[in-house]
């Protein structure tokens, strides 16, 4: 082989070489777009149905509902109300996503579901009285297993009495490697609300762990509620919760772990004149502002308030849906909220699957 054979069999294995490398790093590109979060889902429930519902949006402002505003998951096909409450979604490190709500009906009585107002006395056990959470998992946000989770007979020597059981929400715990539950229990009929945490399997119907304490609030007197945990860029945890003073709002605490050691704040973070509950943060893509939802029940009609951080210290209020950079386009009065980010695939496959 001559000196010009060999160079430009040189240049050829060179050219095949760089071939190879773009169709490499395309394939990866493609890869990691198709696996890039660029849009969010919401999910939240109404009062009329007791049923999930879904929304997408690409900017985490403007939400449309799927389905038509119509809901995704009927409350009456997964719980033993025949309706829930309070849905919360989380898209593990596993890549599986994780809805848990709470396992009540208001109304059960006048649709006929049962004789009595409350599954048990109510001047004994309380308003709601509920002793379940719906546990739910999915891999493509549209084929969904579900369980009940009775705390009173999963957990009787502690919580076989319990009056309440509301708002559970879901998170990874990197301590220990597993899906942690955490939720609003009332252990006695007569008792006062207090936040608890436990652990589920690795199938995500079940908790396995006895529920402990999450948070104790300094004033005995107060019932607190409906906490969100967030990850903060520190590595710190910031958790929202509602602290039913007069009014009733959101407040904060951060610990150094996602399970305890949270720190009392005293100061009422949200921008309501009336009472409000269920806060939650989502993350904006691309961007260090997270933003706060609240459910605002003490207005008619119902709506969400919104707050913007970008040091977990200060918020600044967005108004509310439809009053101001948030919209909500094809539904209203939607009842406690949750936003996760998403793929661009992912949001369209939610979409189209609900046109058929």
């Amino acid at each position: 082989m001559n000196r010009l054979t060999r160079l430009l069999s040189i240049v050829v294995l060179l050219c095949i070489g760089l071939s190879v490398c773009t169709t490499a790093d395309a394939a990866r590109r493609k890869k990691k777009a198709k696996t890039k979060p660029a849009a969010y889902l919401m999910v939240y429930f109404t009062d009329p149905t007791h049923s999930i519902f879904f929304a997408t949006s690409r900017d985490g402002h403007v939400f449309t509902a799927v389905n038509d505003n119509k809901p995704i998951i009927l409350g009456d096909s997964i719980s033993e109300q025949r309706g829930v409450r309070d849905p919360h979604i989380y898209r593990g490190p596993d890549g599986w996503f994780y809805l848990v709500a709470t396992d009540l009906h208001l109304f059960a009585q006048r649709l006929g579901y049962r004789d009595t107002q409350w599954e048990r006395d109510g001047d004994q056990y309380g308003w709601g009285n509920n002793r379940g959470l719906v546990m739910m998992k999915s891999k493509d946000l549209i084929h969904w297993t579900h369980t009940v989770c009775r705390i009173d007979k999963t957990f009787p020597e502690k919580f076989g009495e319990l009056g309440c059981a509301w708002a559970p929400q879901s998170i990874y715990d990197p301590e220990e490697g597993r899906m942690m539950v955490y939720f609003t229990i009332r252990a006695t009929g007569k008792g006062r609300t207090k936040l608890y945490y436990a652990y589920a399997n690795q199938e995500f119907t079940q908790l396995v762990t006895e529920p402990q304490l999450l948070f104790e609030y300094p004033d005995e007197r107060i019932q607190i509620l409906d906490a969100d945990i967030m990850p903060m860029p520190d590595g710190r945890y910031c958790m929202t919760y509602c602290a039913q003073e007069n009014p009733g709002g959101i407040k904060m605490a951060v610990s150094d772990h996602i399970n305890r050691g949270y720190q009392y704040e005293p100061q009422q973070i949200d921008a309501e004149k009336g009472a409000c509950e269920a806060p939650t943060m989502y993350k904006l893509i691309g961007e260090d502002r997270w933003i706060l939802l609240y459910d605002i029940f003490s207005i008619r009609p119902h709506n969400f308030g919104f707050m913007e951080t970008t040091d977990f210290k200060t918020f600044q209020h967005l108004g509310h849906f439809n009053e101001g950079v948030m919209k909500c386009t094809n539904f209203s009065s939607p009842k406690h909220g949750a936003v996760i980010q998403i793929t661009e695939d992912e949001a369209r496959r939610l979409e189209e699957y609900w046109k058929q």
